[in-house]
Parts: structure tokens; C-alpha cells; sequence
């Protein structure tokens, strides 16, 4: 599946159970949620939908198809109300929200429990953020098991609304540009986000586009690694140095991307 969205989906989807399950279970996400929600969806016998930005791109809706999951491409606007209102009223199937519903950051939060057991005296853990479902979940497993890693938010410049609330000390509208970035950034941190986020994550780290390109790039050439351009933020922001000495982990989520813009930042451009 190419990113870690499938320990939140499954986990939401077996705590749900059978019977709100029957009418299918519908999620909005730029394309990897989506394919862990269609996964799970194939393993229980449920149909799945996915509400896609109309930017989502190719190589994630491939794999949607591949799953069996059906999509409906909607404007950003659209899409992003759906967050906001946590599903479509008047919709049948289970709404699996891809950021704030709990047992989904519960699913993510086994990532921090996982990098504690390979590392346990981690200094810091970077995390892409596109709602911060991910993030959250890692950074109250790690709370949890009592470690002090600082965990920070990585996002881009075409779309930083947590460094943006940050900033002003509550969530505030911020622009957000359609880039090669595509899995994370949105119009403003979710409001009921924001108590866990201003929280439990230690930061924000902004990346120039560039700058997550040379990361892909990087990440290609030297560790073997195919990362979309969501998963290679966090190399970036630690390749910065902004995120401090010590053992930085870096969460690499995820690795679905167009080969036609993969072969592009490959050849040194910044798409």
C-alpha cells in the first residue's frame, strides 16, 4: 500500500464491527487513508467509497481500483467540508474519518510503540502532517510509554496551517496551494484537533518544495526508498537540522506517487 495509514483504517474498521459495517464505510482522503480504509473494506466484505480531491493523483487511484474501492473526485472545498463535518448528511455507510476519529489515531499510535522498541532512547520522531491523526497517535503512544521524545509536525510551504496556529495561538484559515505535496496540508488545523496537537506535538517544521524534492531524490538514490512527497517532508525538515541532535526518527509516509513526477525529481527538477 505504500504508507502507514492502514494500522488506523483497520483498526477503526474492527473496533466498528459488523453491524455498523453492513452499508459499506466511506472515508475523504487525498488517496492513502483511502487505500487502507478500500484494504480493509476487501478483507470484511464491505464496499468502500473514497471522496478524493480532484488533485489526487494518478498512482493513488490506481490503487484504489486495484482494491476495489470506489472514488469520487470532488473539488478541494467540498472535499475539506467533509472533514469539517465528518461525513455527507444523508449519506448510508460508516464515515471513517481519516484525522480525529480516535480509534484510527489509536491504530497509528502502534508506530511510536514500534520505533520505542527498536529505539528506545529516541530524541525526536518527524512526522508528515496532514491533519494530524498520524501525528497525534505517534505522540501519545510515546506519552504514554514514558518517553520524552519531542514529536514534531513537518509540513510544507504551499500548506502549513499547524505552524500557522501555532503562530497566533489557535487555528486560522491559511492558503493552501495544490503542489506535488499531496497528502498533507489543508485550509486550517481542524478545530477538534487542535487541543491535541497544541499538546502533544512539539513543533512545526516547514519545508520549501525544493527542498522535500532533493529528499525524495535522496531518498531514492540512497536508501532505496520510493517516498511521495508527504512521506519524504520529514527527511527534509531533519536534513535542515531544525529538528535538533540526537536520534531522529523519521516517519516515511508515503510512497504513492506518479512515476511521470517521481521520474521528473529524479532528474533534478522540483515539480
Amino acid at each position: 500500500m505504500g504508507s502507514f495509514k492502514l494500522r488506523g483504517a483497520g483498526n477503526a474498521m474492527a473496533v466498528a464491527g459488523a453491524e455498523r459495517l453492513r452499508d459499506g464505510v466511506y472515508t475523504a482522503s487525498a488517496g492513502n487513508m483511502a487505500q487502507g480504509v478500500a484494504w480493509c473494506a476487501r478483507q470484511m466484505g464491505v464496499r468502500a467509497t473514497a471522496i478524493v480531491p480532484e488533485h489526487a493523483p494518478q498512482a493513488k487511484l490506481a490503487a484504489l481500483a486495484r482494491l476495489g474501492g470506489e472514488v469520487e473526485k470532488v473539488p478541494f472545498d467540498a472535499w475539506w467540508q467533509t472533514l469539517v463535518d465528518h461525513g455527507q448528511p444523508g449519506r448510508r455507510g460508516l464515515f471513517i474519518h481519516p484525522v480525529s476519529d480516535r480509534d484510527v489515531m489509536a491504530g497509528n499510535g502502534t508506530i511510536g510503540l514500534e520505533i520505542l522498541e527498536d529505539l528506545p532512547d529516541v530524541d525526536a520522531v518527524l512526522v508528515p502532517y496532514g491533519g494530524g491523526g498520524l501525528s497525534c497517535g505517534i505522540a501519545s503512544a510515546l506519552r504514554g510509554s514514558g518517553s520524552r521524545a519531542r514529536v514534531m509536525a513537518c509540513e510544507v510551504e504551499t500548506a502549513a496551517p499547524l505552524s500557522a496556529a501555532l503562530t497566533a495561538g489557535s487555528p486560522v484559515a491559511t492558503a493552501y496551494t495544490p503542489s506535488f505535496v499531496d497528502g498533507i496540508g489543508g485550509k486550517s488545523v481542524l478545530s477538534e484537533m487542535w487541543p491535541l496537537a497544541s499538546r502533544l506535538l512539539d513543533g512545526a517544521l516547514v519545508s520549501a518544495l525544493s527542498d522535500v524534492a532533493a529528499a525524495v531524490r535522496l531518498l531514492a538514490e540512497r536508501a532505496h526508498v520510493v517516498a511521495e512527497g508527504a512521506g519524504a517532508a520529514p527527511v527534509a525538515a531533519a536534513l535542515s537540522g531544525r529538528a535538533g541532535r540526537g536520534k531522529v526518527v523519521c516517519v516515511v509516509s508515503g510512497g504513492n506517487i506518479d512515476a511521470a513526477v517521481l521520474a521528473r525529481i529524479l532528474a533534478g527538477e522540483t515539480p
